[in-house]
């Protein structure tokens, strides 16, 4: 049967266009239901058996949620307790719609065989396809159709299932009207709530229900606490008329009265709007996009100096007054900034929170405060019968709404992680955290890699170039079995030298628009915590397949130049090729391989060749402003048995590092210009946005307090300040200086080449750049070399490669996911150093002043790579007298003076006193200031270091 759907489309031009769809009605579309003698399935879905045990139901029955249930539900419809369920495709198509995250978990329910949710396509059967009436809304369409399904399937099973105890349809909605609507149509229906709370023998599902508005009625006070958000509709014509700015909402770590509002302007033209007071933040929550108004210039005030944190008492519903004016006494002691307060809200964008309930102290009562481990999000009030069971647990929490007269927003449970402080739940507590993908790699995907036993073929052989006689060696950090790039050098007969940069062909294995392809976009970088790997590609490719080992044959990707002796490019070419490494290295035995005189094996020889070239690129690259930065990384040495940490030092770095680095620079350069040169609408770059001055503010400041001088007019001026920035008997402070400059940079980030005008990138002073070296851990450089390929006739392109719309869409996920991914891995090491700590007792070390705040100093301790805050302000005890100065800036603590690089004497201990953020405290011991300074314990001996590095 065949009908027509007609509707008006307008077009990008402004113009309208009539569009009329064809839509096909079957009688043949199965119900999949075990009972059913009429259908004529191979297979069917849902359960001839069909019981929850139900104080409404006590009868077998399937479950029709309408689209309302589905999109604030789906927490308890993830529940493996909710089975036998009919998602009509009414309601997948209104979902998918309407979010795509909640679409995507539907999905994945849908697809799990043991919960037994069948997609019934109820638009194309006859007996239950509708049209829309003249006036009806399509809402009300939608909720019509749903019930002509119910009651379809309700008549159609009743050919199989006999007599009053028989198997039911129950339709679960928490719309009154549909509700009504269905009882008069003869439907069993129920409000989901209803449903929910008869399951008796799962009373854990109540905490997971979404708050009803008639819920939040309940549990809200009468007195109004925050102004109305404004309607869509007037946000939308104030953005328009520029009364209001749009931007995404960014909550403050240090400061929870405090926040900025970024908004995106055309190239550097971007501003941040400052907003302050509880008031004035309105409601908003972390990465939410806003709309804001601009408050009187006379109004503007400075960013508060307080490092000022909502301690996890619970409060009652209303604005702390003396924190307030805590704030307030920081409003003009610096140059003022743009300030708004929050009118509206455009887009929420709230995900399930990770953190532990603060349980009431009011006997019997429900009504709990969650605190959620990231900082940034407000504590949320939540309603759960199981709070002496979730105490001392990680759990996850989901925001329901925040109204005006709450003061925190309310929510629901959704699960628990694990008990506290384990290293296992708080892995998986800071991977949700910072949305790191890591579930296993499914079967679809699993389905795409290469059939074992691999072998190289010899058509394969035919496309590429042979270069298995090549001395190839790669050169890695210790344990690393994701080896993606390996070198080569050797002397050319005219006395010039081969340089020969090998990266794996991981494009080879994973083909454009594949499970697999679209799984490795979707990660977008591997995800490297202490003693963890989160792969981007399943390990058969990351640590097998691709990885350059040594003494097996593999594909790569190579880029070869030839060079004088100056390290001067004479020419460069790029070939697909099969290469054989010789050795697989760690930093330190090349190293000792280029150091050892009686050592001229070939391997050797090629990797003094590498060193002494890459020492004369770097000199070249430094001397066209290339920046030197500095920042301390860690490496933790693990207890082989607890895989606990034992031992924490800083990294060193040798000559071998600097040669690796060194020669993946000029092989990304070379890329980037290929393929701009070949595709300069959609080539995927990566640059380094130059710092805006007021980013220097610190770094002069610091400086000028040691009576040094640094110029920022460009990255050379800056490189050449740094260089020559010395204090008599102080041989840190350029280290320092380097470590603050560092901090004052920008993001690099990836972005299409069609899409912006400008591709130079500060930190390596170079006019283009791009990432073309890590195709085993970057999304990115899997992108790169395609083009690559496509550049020089060695693979075929494909419509999204070309798409430099498609191509930027992807770059924004590409810088999304590298930044979570730096994150995650400073959490990773933030959680380690607690924990080398937990046994450590209290230790004295020596640091340095890094920053200067109004009631504190954050101190950075060298030998630990470990920065830390030392309060000068208690609630237990009486405060110093504290003067603060911005220009220094200083902090005058009683007599005592700090500036920026003070050297001072701290204790180090962990503070396990709030479990949920345990951190390093830090008390002052050297200057003695009275009251404030803590006597130096006594040096406890320390364990032996045992050398188990993993």
């Amino acid at each position: 049967m065949l009908k027509s759907k007609t509707f008006i489309k307008k077009t990008r031009s402004g113009g309208v266009m009539k569009v009329v769809r064809e839509h096909y009605l079957r009688d043949d579309i199965w119900c999949g239901c075990e009972t059913c003698t009429e259908c004529k399935q191979d297979s069917a879905v849902l359960q001839r058996d069909a019981c929850i045990e139900s104080s409404l139901c006590s009868y077998p029955h399937y479950l029709v949620p309408d689209t309302n249930v589905v999109l604030h539900q789906i927490d308890v419809l993830e529940d493996p307790v909710i089975r036998n369920v009919i998602i009509l495709q009414t309601v997948l198509q209104e979902v998918r719609h309407r979010s795509a995250p909640v679409y995507k978990r539907l999905k994945d329910i849908i697809h799990e065989q043991g919960r037994h949710f069948y997609t019934f396509t109820n638009e194309h059967r006859r007996e239950t396809f509708i049209e829309r009436e003249p006036g009806e809304s399509a809402n009300d369409r939608n909720d019509r159709a749903i019930r002509v399904a119910v009651r379809w399937y309700s008549q159609h099973l009743k050919t199989s299932e006999s007599g009053p105890d028989g198997l039911k349809v129950v339709l679960l909605t928490n719309d009154q009207g549909n509700k009504q609507k269905a009882e008069e149509n003869g439907l069993v229906v129920y409000k989901f709530e209803e449903y929910v709370k008869s399951l008796i023998a799962n009373p854990e599902l109540v905490d997971r229900l979404a708050l009803s508005n008639d819920d939040k009625n309940d549990i809200t006070s009468s007195k109004v606490l925050f102004p109305e958000h404004l309607p869509l509709s007037k946000v939308q014509a104030g953005i328009k008329n520029g009364s209001f700015l749009q931007g995404t909402f960014r909550a403050s770590r240090d400061n929870y009265l405090e926040a900025t509002v970024f908004v995106q302007g055309e190239g550097e033209d971007s501003t941040e709007v400052l907003i302050q007071g509880l008031q004035n933040l309105n409601r908003a929550v972390h990465q939410d996009v806003v709309a804001v108004q601009l408050l009187p210039k006379n109004q503007w005030v400075a960013p508060s100096a307080v490092v000022l944190q909502d301690d996890g008492a619970a409060k009652d519903d209303n604005v702390d007054g003396d924190e307030e004016e805590k704030l307030s006494r920081s409003l003009t002691e610096a140059a003022r900034k743009a300030t708004g307060k929050v009118v509206g809200i455009i887009k929420r964008n709230w995900r399930p929170f990770c953190g532990m309930l603060n349980a009431s102290q009011i006997k019997e009562s429900t009504r709990h405060l969650f605190t959620p481990a990231d900082r940034c999000i407000p504590r949320i009030r939540i309603e759960t019968r199981q709070a002496s069971t979730l105490a001392g647990q990680r759990i996850m929490v989901a925001i329901d709404g925040w109204p005006k007269d709450s003061r925190y927003p309310n929510g629901h449970f959704v699960r628990s992680l694990g008990s506290a402080g384990e290293k296992d739940t708080e892995e998986e507590v800071l991977l949700l955290e910072h949305d790191v993908p890591h579930q296993a790699f499914s079967q679809a995907v699993l389905t795409f890699l290469p059939k074992m036993p691999w072998i190289i073929t010899p058509e394969d052989m035919a496309q590429r170039q042979d270069l298995r006689h090549l001395t190839v060696c790669s050169v890695d950090p210790p344990g690393c079995t994701d080896i993606d790039d390996a070198l080569h050098c050797r002397v050319l007969e005219n006395g010039n030298l081969e340089v020969g940069v090998h990266i794996a062909d991981v494009s080879h294995f994973i083909r454009p628009g594949n499970a697999l392809d679209k799984e490795a976009a979707n990660r977008g970088t591997t995800v490297y915590l202490c003693g963890k790997r989160i792969d981007m590609v399943p390990e058969l490719l990351s640590s097998n397949l691709c990885s350059l080992r040594s003494n097996v044959e593999r594909f790569a990707f190579s880029c070869i130049w030839e060079m004088n002796r100056k390290a001067e490019i004479l020419k460069t070419r790029f070939t697909k090729s099969v290469i054989n490494s010789k050795a697989s290295l760690t930093y330190a035995e090349a190293q000792m391989r280029i150091d050892d005189a009686n050592k001229n094996d070939d391997v050797t020889k090629s990797l003094r060749g590498l060193n002494k070239l890459a020492k004369i690129l770097k000199r070249k690259r430094i001397e066209n402003g290339a920046l030197t930065l500095s920042s301390l990384e860690v490496r933790f040495h693990m207890d082989s048995e607890t895989h606990d940490p034992i031992d924490l030092q800083t990294k060193e770095l040798m000559e071998t590092n600097s040669m690796v680095e060194e020669f993946m620079l000029l092989a990304n350069i070379s890329v980037a210009q290929k393929i701009y040169d070949e595709f300069p609408e959609c080539a995927l770059l990566r640059k380094h946005p130059a710092p805006p001055p007021s980013n220097y503010d610190i770094l002069i400041k610091a400086a000028k307090s040691k009576d040094v001088t640094i110029h920022i007019d460009s990255a050379k001026a800056l490189a050449d300040s740094l260089d020559v920035a010395k204090v008599n008997g102080f041989q840190y402070f350029n280290t320092l200086l380097r470590i603050l400059a560092t901090r004052c940079m920008m993001q690099a980030v990836y972005f299409c080449s069609g899409m912006d005008s400008d591709f130079h990138h500060y930190g390596l002073a170079s006019p283009i750049y791009t990432h073309f070296t890590s195709p085993i851990r970057r999304y990115a450089d899997i992108i790169v070399h395609r083009l690559l390929a496509v550049a020089i006739g060695a693979d075929t392109t494909y419509p999204d490669l070309m798409d430099k719309h498609k191509q930027s869409a992807l770059c924004n996920n590409l810088n999304y996911r590298h930044k979570m991914s730096q994150y995650a891995q400073r959490a990773s090491v933030a959680f380690h150093t607690q924990l080398f700590f937990k046994t450590r007792g209290i230790l004295n070390e020596e640091g340095f002043v890094l920053f200067v705040r109004k009631n504190a100093i954050i101190v950075l301790i060298p030998k630990f790579g470990l920065e830390g805050t030392v309060f000068f302000d208690s609630k237990d005890k009486a405060s110093p007298n504290l003067a603060f100065d911005e220009e220094g800036p200083t902090l005058k603590v009683e007599q005592h003076t700090f500036h920026i690089f003070d050297q001072v004497k701290v204790t180090i201990s962990l503070d396990n006193s709030n479990i949920q953020h345990q951190k390093i405290h830090m008390a002052l011991t050297e200057p003695v200031i009275p009251g404030v300074s803590v006597s130096a314990p006594e040096t406890e001996p320390q364990p032996k270091k045992q050398k188990l590095d993993r």
